[in-house]
């Protein structure tokens, strides 16, 4: 244990600030792209990323830095639960650059995550992942979550 604590001191985890913006909707796009073959319309993705940084109640980012350079990022909104009487934390659009995937990042994000989580007194974290993503999914079983016995359905509203 004591050598991945020294292999990750390296990787720094902050909240994102409104400067981070084009970063974090760059991040969005990419990821996008990669996961669902959808093409973001980047000015979109950039405004929303800015409507969120602006707005405490909508979520908030957590970036990770190393040497002073954003290479992931992940995003959390809240879902009320009546059924709890607390929050549950949904993860979104979590993003690491492809040059620093399987270093570690994802792991101190997810724990700066879990952390702030139970200290602001929510029920649960929870996110959604493609069928087929089965990195992801591995990535998430290792930081003990588990596969949920829900299947989400969507109906678009809008064209964007």
């Amino acid at each position: 244990m004591m050598k991945k604590v020294e292999r990750m001191a390296f990787i720094k985890i902050r909240k994102a600030k409104m400067n981070d913006s084009i970063s974090l909707s760059q991040f969005n796009v990419a990821h996008a792209w990669e996961v669902e073959g959808l093409a973001l319309d980047g000015n979109v993705a950039h405004a929303g990323v800015k409507a969120l940084l602006h707005d405490a109640n909508k979520g908030f980012y957590l970036l990770a830095v190393i040497e002073g350079r954003c290479v992931g990022s992940l995003m959390i909104t809240y879902e009320w639960s009546d059924w709890r009487n607390a929050n549950i934390w949904w993860i979104q659009s979590v993003y690491v650059q492809p040059d620093r995937r399987k270093q570690g990042v994802f792991e101190e994000l997810f724990f700066r995550v879990e952390q702030e989580a139970i200290a602001a007194g929510a029920c649960a974290l929870r996110l959604y992942v493609m069928h087929e993503n089965d990195i992801a999914q591995s990535a998430y079983q290792k930081m003990g979550m588990s596969a949920a016995h829900y299947r989400m359905f969507h109906k678009s509203l809008s064209t964007t």
